[in-house]
């Protein structure tokens, strides 16, 4: 008897307990949500920014309320973030306030993955009930425009909701065919409202953007529960390098009614081989951390006829020297691409052949001087030296065969150097000693020199 009044004593207890500690957390949830965030657990109370902190509120309760699978893609929240968080939640803060979602400027930028969306008509009129003005920004989806049919369906790329002078800007990601995240340009038709947002200051929308998908990790700021990408400081690497350039396929068609394509048996093959051969190349580089773009004929290809040149019988890449690394050659052949050639060497115009399934891969090494860029080339009988210049460049991304790839985002000056002011027209012979007009003589070997610089295998 006794010891069933002692199990029931305890059992009263834990249940008290239990009540009592729901009732705490109860209280805790009410008592945030009435006097505003906290910053990474730390409850604060709300002072110049309340108005600000408010707005963002009222959105995210918007995007739970439909669903809209966001995260935090704004710069400057995410360049708070970033730095020593310790420092921020341990420091002493004098006057507590909304600390990374107010960041002294007018707006905040969110990105919406589309694809775990579904687009929801009834989203304007509850933004309108919350008390935002809405701006949907729309343009025509990549995906479905090709040569065949320049048309395409117009889907949102971005929104913008305003409330008392403070704009929230997502952004809409897309997936593309290379397995890659994609936002279009933020253009306004001639209707739009020009004052609505400081379009100017946004940090999305100026150009297209290209992203790999980030892991993303849900956690509490300045009270709010938002996503963020886990590494925050590779997303805002990418964001600095994200511009991507979509393949000209209005002046593709151009081009194709002016030069057919080659349909046949052997001009398909290659085309499948070189999209094989790229693809494995990329990987490779991926894997070796080492950035590469589209280079020589392969850039003119894409640029000009968004694909392959059937007749070019190679793939072509460009490397900066910088990015160099000694276990590239071996990287290449342990995926059973056999080195066919070495030409020069780190110091001075390195050039490295591998040969893939018919199709041979060149990679050409770019070193920079004060206003130019250039790659070297050296003839395996002579020793002697070439030197292919071309103005400075940045890279973009874009799209060819399925695959996420840079190219000079300043592609008619690159492919102008290398090709002339007739790029536009086929050239099926070529000599690469003399046809470019970008090359110029760069001496000779000397021939103590050349069991290093010269491997032919």
């Amino acid at each position: 008897m006794l010891r069933f009044n002692k199990t029931a004593v305890l059992a009263l207890l834990i249940a008290t307990s239990s009540v009592f500690l729901l009732f705490q957390l109860y209280h805790y949830r009410q008592h945030v949500s009435q006097n505003g965030p906290h910053i990474f657990g730390r409850t604060v109370h709300l002072s110049g920014k309340d108005a600000q902190w408010q707005v963002v509120k009222k959105f995210m309760g918007l995007v739970h309320k439909y669903n809209m699978p966001v995260f935090l893609v704004d710069t400057a929240s995410l360049s708070l973030l970033s730095q020593d968080s310790m420092l921020l939640r341990d420091s002493l803060v004098k006057e507590p306030h909304c600390t990374f979602l107010c960041t002294n400027r007018d707006v905040l930028t969110f990105a919406l993955l589309n694809n775990l969306w579904k687009y929801d008509a009834g989203l304007v009129a509850a933004a309108e009930e919350k008390g935002f003005e809405l701006l949907e920004v729309r343009g025509k989806d990549p995906r479905l425009v090709s040569m065949d049919d320049l048309s395409g369906n117009e889907i949102p790329l971005h929104f913008l909701f305003r409330l008392q002078g403070y704009v929230v800007h997502v952004v809409v990601l897309y997936e593309r065919s290379g397995n890659y995240l994609w936002h279009g340009v933020l253009r306004l038709k001639p209707n739009m409202d020009r004052k609505f947002a400081p379009f100017r200051r946004l940090d999305y929308g100026r150009n297209a953007g290209a992203y790999d998908r980030p892991e993303l990790v849900l956690t509490t700021l300045d009270g709010l529960d938002v996503r963020i990408p886990r590494n925050i400081s590779g997303f805002l690497t990418e964001y600095s390098q994200a511009r991507f350039l979509e393949c000209r396929y209005r002046d593709a068609r151009s081009f194709f009614q002016l030069y057919p394509d080659d349909p046949s048996p052997e001009a398909m093959n290659f085309r499948m081989k070189a999209k094989a051969l790229l693809h494995l190349a990329a990987r490779i580089l991926t894997e070796l951390r080492v950035p590469f773009w589209l280079s020589s004929g392969t850039c003119l290809g894409w640029f000009r006829q968004c694909g392959i040149i059937p007749y070019s019988k190679d793939v072509d890449l460009g490397i900066w020297i910088k990015d160099y690394r000694h276990d590239i050659t071996q990287a290449f052949q342990k995926a059973g691409l056999p080195l066919k050639h070495k030409f020069g060497k780190v110091e001075d115009s390195l050039e490295l052949s591998f040969q893939g399934l018919d199709v041979k891969l060149d990679i050409f090494f770019f070193y920079e001087e004060t206003d130019v860029v250039w790659n070297g080339g050296t003839q395996a009988k002579s020793g002697k030296k070439f030197k292919y210049v071309f103005p400075k460049f940045t890279l973009c991304w874009t799209e060819l065969m399925d695959l996420k790839v840079r190219v000079p985002c300043e592609t008619v000056d690159y492919v102008s150097a290398n090709y002339g002011p007739t790029w536009n027209t086929p050239v099926k012979t070529w000599d690469w000693k003399s046809s470019p007009p970008n090359v110029q003589d760069n001496g000779v070997w000397p021939v103590r020199e050349w069991d290093e610089v010269i491997q032919v295998y």
